[in-house]
């Protein structure tokens, strides 16, 4: 991605980006100085640094990581993290430990309402819930750009992209390799938006952070990756809009299709922020204009009837897609590193950390499946 040619332009510095995950430690080598533990809202702030599988953490280092220590240094290494960790079925603690952590939708809802400019969402299941679709639509309101990875059941037949990343307002983020191509492991459908790198990334993947562990891969890491790239734009142009920054992501990315027909397996194509960055007379178009309104049904700040003019609520960017077919209710939606269905949860509402060997297993309330949009063929 040529980081270093951009980093003479922006390294993400002045953008602050939300990872609803498994906690962040701030302690290791990579992310001393980068978490803001003290901008995590108080409701919510129980085990924000717990990480208890070092997926939290691994994601945020993607992110911002400066690479000190021998530790991974993230795409946009300027950037700061806000960390949230939300309930999974193997929290440590038992019982007390997960009525104190948050659910995703608490989470979302928090960081919302700080000045996170993304928030990055690297896991998923069946669904949505209301409350989950609610959340969404506030933080999409609130001109939040929302990253989700879109899954790791490319190896499962028919289309198994999960929630968030199905929800209007969410981009969706595929896997590819060195080369560009789809990750084997990728979930296709018709909620992918964007790819990015997703393969052959150390990370952590347990608790005890002593070492990386090789390969961890997964569409997590790629949306990890998406959620930099926009940083590293936002920083370099703070006064664009959610929705200039995503509409330069769509005009920029990688693709050998036409931009009308986004792939089911890559999207609108591979995220390059160095097109942006490298060129000073860019033009993002309207700042309030959402440019994939016609995908999500319409503007969310039309349907709430909030002003596009408002000083905190642009208007948000969405998922670029049509849908793919939504998950079976009660299916998970992830997989082990053996390639295992994860166990679902008893109200059969299950979120899945979507990195291939750290599969961890989230839980949030509610229930019900969004409308479905139209599909892909590509």
């Amino acid at each position: 991605m040529h980081a270093e040619e951009m980093w003479k332009v922006s390294t993400g510095k002045g953008v602050k980006v939300a990872v609803i995950d498994s906690g962040v430690n701030a302690n290791t080598p990579s992310l001393k100085g980068q978490v803001l533990v003290d901008e995590v809202p108080k409701s919510v702030a129980y085990g924000a640094t717990k990480d208890y599988e070092g997926h939290g953490t691994t994601m945020a280092e993607l992110i911002a990581g400066t690479g000190a220590g021998g530790g991974l240094q993230g795409l946009a290494p300027g950037a700061k993290i806000v960390p949230y960790r939300v309930k999974f079925e193997d929290l440590k603690g038992g019982a007390e430990e997960m009525k104190k952590t948050t659910d995703a939708t608490v989470a979302i809802r928090a960081a919302a309402d700080t000045d996170a400019k993304v928030i990055s969402m690297s896991f998923g299941g069946p669904g949505p819930s209301s409350k989950e679709e609610a959340a969404i639509a506030y933080a999409a309101s609130k001109g939040k750009l929302l990253i989700a990875s879109v899954g790791n059941d490319g190896k499962k037949t028919g289309d198994t992209i999960t929630y968030p990343a199905a929800s209007p307002y969410v981009v969706g983020v595929a896997s590819s390799d060195e080369s560009g191509t789809v990750s084997k492991f990728s979930s296709s459908g018709g909620y992918v938006d964007f790819a990015a790198p997703g393969q052959d990334f150390p990370g952590w993947c347990d608790a005890t952070f002593r070492s990386y562990c090789a390969n961890m891969n997964g569409t997590s890491s790629a949306a990890a990756i998406a959620s930099a790239s926009a940083a590293l734009i936002w920083s370099a142009h703070p006064d664009w809009t959610v929705n200039q920054v995503t509409r330069a992501l769509i005009d920029t990315a990688g693709r050998s299709w036409p931009k009308n027909e986004p792939s089911k397996y890559l999207g609108y194509g591979a995220v390059r922020p160095r097109l942006v960055l490298a060129d000073p007379h860019y033009n993002p178009g309207p700042a309030n204009a959402d440019p994939l309104a016609k995908e999500n049904g319409g503007d969310v700040l039309a349907k709430s009837g909030t002003s596009s003019s408002s000083s905190t609520s642009s208007a948000p960017s969405a998922s670029a897609s049509s849908a793919s077919q939504a998950p079976e209710k009660g299916s998970t939606g992830g997989t082990s590193a053996a390639g295992s269905s994860a166990e679902s949860s008893n109200d059969g509402n299950t979120l899945w950390i979507a990195l291939g060997a750290a599969a961890a297993i989230f839980v949030i309330g509610g229930g019900g499946f969004a409308v479905m949009r139209a599909r892909r063929s590509r």
